[in-house]
Parts: structure tokens; sequence; C-alpha cells
């Protein structure tokens, strides 16, 4: 009898890649990486630095499922995911860093978080930047918000002192997307 294996083969790309076709920014550790392609957030973490090293600036994604949110683990979530990512970024390299804050319940669901829920771990991850990194790294870092962000959410998002712009997916194919980019006037 024969056996017939199939495999699914993995396609990547790499940074040398990435910069051979001119662009200059990878997002890494968006939800489908972590929760579909089963990404550990140490291997986020290496893959950061390694872009980083390569001369290319991150976007890093961190956030929580759901149930996390739900059973009160936010914190611990996120913290967890931008640990594994600050222990591969050198101190000169942060110029070059983005954090994305994406609650995974949010994501193309229609929800999102509040302005207030996003503005409470956004000042959170800020304060965390400054007592596991630096007060110059948490002030400079931005720190923006993706998750069904909308033109209909946009403004009252984007008045949240700590959020710092947005990760916008869907929205950015709609005619209205223009509104979320002048968000702030």
């Amino acid at each position: 009898m024969k056996s017939v294996f199939t495999r699914k083969v993995e396609r990547e790309t790499s940074p040398a890649m990435i910069k051979d076709v001119g662009v200059e920014v990878a997002i890494l550790g968006h939800s489908e990486r972590r929760n579909v392609f089963g990404e550990s957030d140490e291997l986020i973490g290496a893959k950061a630095g390694h872009a980083l090293k390569a001369g290319l600036k991150v976007i890093l994604c961190i956030g929580e499922k759901l149930e996390e949110r739900e059973s009160g683990n936010t914190e611990e979530v996120v913290f967890r995911q931008l640990k594994a990512i600050t222990d591969n970024i050198k101190p000169d390299q942060w110029q070059n860093v983005v954090i994305a804050y994406e609650p995974v319940w949010a994501i193309g669901t229609g929800k999102t978080a509040s302005p207030a829920q996003a503005q409470e771990i956004h000042v959170k991850l800020r304060k965390w930047l400054n007592d596991n990194v630096s007060a110059d790294v948490a002030q400079k870092t931005r720190i923006i918000y993706g998750g069904s962000v909308t033109a209909d959410n946009c403004r009252e998002l984007a008045r949240e002192g700590d959020i710092d712009g947005f990760l916008v997916g869907g929205a950015s194919l709609k005619p209205d997307f223009v509104q979320i980019v002048n968000a702030r006037q």
C-alpha cells in the first residue's frame, strides 16, 4: 500500500528580499501569524531583531484574545509579548520600531475597544516601556491602535493622548478611509 504524505510549505520572505523590492517596513506578530501559523512570542522577537539588524523598520503587533481579556489577563499577555520583542531590540534600534496594540477580539469582527479601553492599554504599554527599557524609549516610541478601526470610530480613538495612530486593515480599502487618515484634523 502506497502512502501519500502532504506537507504544507510556508513561504517566507527574507528582509533582503523585502528591501530588494523597495519595501522599508515589515509588520511582525500580527494575529494571523500568532494564531494561525503558531508563531511564538520568542520567534516574533527573533524576527524583529533580524529585521532591524537588516535595516528594516518594524511594526510589532501585540494583543490579547477575547478569552484572555474576559479572564482579566490582558496586561499579562501584552507585557509577555512585549518582553519577547524588547529582548531582541538594541537601544539604537528603537527609532525604527512602532508598536501596534491590536486586541485580537476586535480584528475583523466589527467590535472595537472603546477609546477608554484602548487608551488604558496604551498608557500601560508606555509605562512598561518606561520601567523595562527607558524613559526615552517610552516617550518616543509610537504606539498605534489596530482592531476594526473605521471612519465611524477613528475620531474618538484619535482623541486619546497615547494613541499615536492606527494600523488599518479592511477599512483601508473603502472610500471613507480618508476620514481615518484625517482623524486628528
